[in-house]
């Protein structure tokens, strides 16, 4: 039966989740390195932040992968938007009480709500054909802008409810996050019926979901194009965590107000998300690689361009923050798409969350890393440092056009 209709209100529903779910997860981002920072009175530690983030979101692929499996995925992302809630909760408690114990634990659950974010993602094509896939999956990754982009500039009003609290001004965007995440679940279950993963099986006919993960991963390492899309979602992602989350540690260094941190976050999150539906349908007419190509080349110059700017340099620091979003939407949605249609159908489950697995320990090492440059060097030697797997990255892809080819 024609899915067409079921599809775009499968996609409306996860985009309309995403702006709330991308309200609650960026909105912490600049706050809890800033948080951590100043409850532990260290630069060095800022990058746990975000490390714990990108942990959670990365402990959380696999069991969401097999909640999908198991109940479809209505069911896994609301179990991801939850944990937000309760990490965002937590947050809040060691915010308040400086407990570096409860902010971690609090980042770390957050993180779920980004990995039910980056599940969403591949809920929007399973009901897709081949010839859209791209464009479907871009369409949600895009309904993360409005949300995403607002998050970061909610942080002054933010932080006056807070201390309408009595409650430190840093912790607001947790307050906000908890609100939202919980509307995203209440969107997730109510409207994202029937559930497109167990129709997609229904309608295939085949138990998608009995490749395990390690029997993915063994299939992927034996793929080359599956290894070298899994390799350009996680490359890009570390060279963006990496680089993002220590920008409001290098801007801070000579005082720069929150709102223009937050202003300067949110260009980037627009850069992110804001051009997803073009990437995508340059990913479709282009092909996969080519794309991933070019984002590349965005990801090099990003890093050129915030890597020397000044600290109180907002516009500058702007366009290099604009540019490495852009730059992983390229990687990310391209990146996605590929590996999808390079494994077998009944290994992309698996692989999928396999994949932001992947994802998201290698953006959980970046951003530790991240941490111990800045102490111990500069904000410029750590874009340096982003741009060396980049260009890892732009040799494998010449080796995958010559396969092509």
């Amino acid at each position: 039966m024609p899915n067409t209709a079921l599809q775009q209100k499968v996609v409306k529903t996860l985009a309309t989740a995403q702006v709330l779910n991308g309200v609650g997860v960026a909105g912490t981002v600049a706050a809890g390195s800033l948080l951590v920072s100043s409850i532990t009175d260290s630069e060095t530690l800022a990058g746990l932040a975000q490390t714990f983030s990108v942990l959670g979101a990365a402990a959380m692929a696999l069991p969401l992968a097999r909640l999908t499996a198991r109940g479809g995925r209505r069911l896994s992302l609301s179990v991801g938007y939850v944990a937000g809630v309760v990490g965002s909760i937590s947050a809040i408690a060691g915010g308040a009480h400086k407990n570096i114990f409860f902010m971690l634990l609090g980042t770390f659950l957050v993180g779920s709500a980004a990995a039910s974010g980056y599940q969403a993602r591949f809920a929007a094509i399973d009901l897709a054909t081949d010839e859209t896939r791209a464009k479907q999956l871009s369409f949600v990754v895009w309904g993360s802008t409005i949300g995403a982009v607002a998050g970061p500039n909610l942080m002054d009003p933010a932080g006056r409810l807070a201390e309408h609290f009595n409650l430190p001004a840093l912790v607001g965007p947790y307050m906000i996050s908890a609100a939202t995440l919980i509307f995203a679940t209440v969107v997730i279950q109510l409207f994202l019926r029937p559930d497109p993963y167990l129709l997609a099986e229904k309608q295939a006919k085949v138990k998608q979901h009995k490749g395990s993960t390690k029997a993915a991963l063994t299939h992927i390492r034996s793929n080359p194009q599956a290894l070298f899309a899994i390799s350009a979602i996680a490359i890009g992602h570390v060279a963006m965590v990496s680089v993002m989350v220590m920008t409001p540690i290098h801007m801070k260094h000579v005082d720069v107000s929150l709102q223009i941190i937050g202003f300067v976050i949110s260009v980037h999150v627009l850069g992110m998300y804001a051009f997803s539906p073009i990437v995508g349908s340059l990913s479709d007419r282009l092909g996969r690689v080519r794309v991933i190509q070019i984002g590349i080349t965005i990801l090099l110059l990003s890093t050129l361009v915030s890597g020397t700017a000044a600290a109180d340099d907002a516009v500058k620091l702007g366009i290099g923050l604009f540019l490495l979003g852009l730059g992983w939407s390229c990687t990310l949605i391209a990146g996605s798409a590929y590996l999808s249609e390079s494994v077998s159908v009944e290994m992309r489950p698996a692989s999928q969350g396999a994949s932001d697995l992947v994802m998201n320990l290698a953006g959980a090492g970046g951003g530790a890393i991240a941490g111990v440059i800045i102490g111990t060097l500069s904000y410029g030697w750590l874009c340096l440092f982003a741009a060396v797997p980049v260009i890892a990255l732009a040799l494998a892809a010449r080796r995958i056009m010559k396969i092509e080819n």
